[in-house]
């Protein structure tokens, strides 16, 4: 990693304030970028930014090397078209600011598939980063397992909360979860390398499994036992989501557009061409679990 000053949008989410950290312990000077900077309290310096702002953002990426694009408005109905004009604001202004490189974490799924809003909506965004001629360096993964994802965390809850599951049929397609450690060593590693400019790499851990397998498999680290699932062909994404809904936290509106996405196959096809830039195997399935677990337990909140 070769880089001045890195900019992390979505600094307070999930993945960011992770990679925020993880950079700041390699030395690297970071700008954590919110909305509300004045109750940022991670590593880093705060930077107020927003990017359905562009005159915030021109402040934000001055005098940045490199933009890690961490956003997304899965919440919101309108989405894509959010998502879209954000990424045209970003890429602007990351051009006017003479950035070297944006890096940006999308979503697994064949160009040649039928896509669902979601992952098309994340194929749109890489596209549109790389318009005002910033370099960009992609990286695609299916469910990150980690504590505070919101995928992960729909798993969790439903091994915990039901003592039986009838699921619908989309929980039998593949998909490749990958741990959230994993995800922040890949973004550490592209931040800065030449070599990944301008260049997609896919990312997951060593197991295609489906759903169900992930079900299963958390039930097993997270109690010891296994949960009896039953598939059914009938539940919708609709009617899945308002399933989720009753079971769990998640909204209906992010439950059925992340839904929408799981039945579509997700599986790493390039051959994990990510480990000739970032060597090094990538955590299994059961690990990620109890990593996650972990940090939920260290958190003091029950497993």
């Amino acid at each position: 990693m070769e880089a001045a000053t890195v900019l992390v949008t979505g600094a307070t989410g999930f993945v960011g304030r992770r990679l925020t950290a993880a950079l700041t312990d390699a030395g690297v000077t970071v700008r954590a970028m919110t909305r509300r900077p004045d109750e940022y309290d991670g590593p880093g310096t705060a930077v107020a930014g927003d990017v359905g702002d562009p005159e915030s953002l021109a402040t934000a990426l001055a005098g940045v090397d490199v933009a890690v694009y961490l956003v997304h408005s899965l919440d919101q109905a309108d989405f894509e078209a959010r998502d879209a004009e954000a990424a045209r604001n970003f890429a602007r202004a990351a051009a006017d600011a003479g950035v070297r490189q944006i890096v940006y974490l999308g979503g697994l799924g064949a160009d040649d598939t039928d896509l669902s809003p979601h992952l098309r909506s994340r194929r749109e965004v890489e596209s549109l980063l790389g318009s005002a001629g910033v370099p960009v360096t992609v990286l695609r993964a299916a469910i990150v397992v980690g504590h505070g994802g919101i995928s992960w965390e729909l798993t969790r809850q439903l091994v915990k909360n039901l003592p039986a599951m009838v699921v619908p049929k989309w929980t039998e397609t593949r998909t490749q979860p990958i741990a959230l450690d994993d995800v922040v060593r890949y973004l550490v590693g592209v931040i800065g390398d030449e070599r990944t400019f301008d260049q997609v790499y896919e990312i997951g851990g060593p197991e295609a499994m489906t759903y169900l397998d992930m079900l299963r498999v958390a039930s097993e680290v997270a109690s010891g036992r296994s949960v009896p699932i039953i598939s059914v062909p009938v539940l919708t994404p609709r009617l899945s989501s308002y399933w989720l809904a009753l079971v769990t936290d998640v909204d209906v509106t992010t439950g059925r557009n992340l839904i929408e996405s799981m039945g579509t196959e997700v599986v790493v096809e390039d051959g994990h061409r990510i480990r000739d830039v970032v060597p090094g195997d990538p955590l299994p399935y059961a690990e990620a679990v109890r990593r996650a677990l972990a940090e939920r337990l260290a958190e003091g909140l029950g497993v």
